[in-house]
């Protein structure tokens, strides 16, 4: 079955850098577009980062392009996100996500808290 661990969260002062990781099973890893969603408390889930099966194509919102960066390693069957100049608005739990068959899978989140 389809598994999604994240890890890397944390606490970081605002201007710091976070790297998440995302180690997926149950599927042919390099076949698919990986995603990191990101959800505050109160408010609705936003796409932070996207990258194409091969990594030759990543897209992001306004909200943090230039800052994050979005990386994946077929071989290790891991998505990375590196954050950096992080703000506090940048607060939430992130989630990475795969679509297989025309479902959604998520892993359960790493919580990143930017503050001073």
């Amino acid at each position: 079955q389809v598994q999604l661990v994240e890890s890397g969260g944390g606490l970081v002062q605002p201007a710091g850098s976070l790297r998440l990781s995302c180690a997926a099973s149950g599927f042919t890893f390099s076949s698919y577009p990986m995603t990191w969603y990101r959800q505050a408390p109160g408010k609705e889930r936003e796409l932070v980062a996207r990258i194409s099966g091969i990594g030759s194509t990543t897209n992001y919102p306004d909200s943090v392009k230039g800052r994050f960066t979005i990386s994946r390693d077929n071989a290790k069957d891991t998505v990375y996100l590196q954050m950096n100049s992080l703000k506090p608005e940048d607060t939430a739990v992130y989630y990475c996500s795969v679509r297989t068959w025309g479902v959604d899978y998520w892993g359960q989140g790493t919580q990143v808290t930017v503050s001073s």
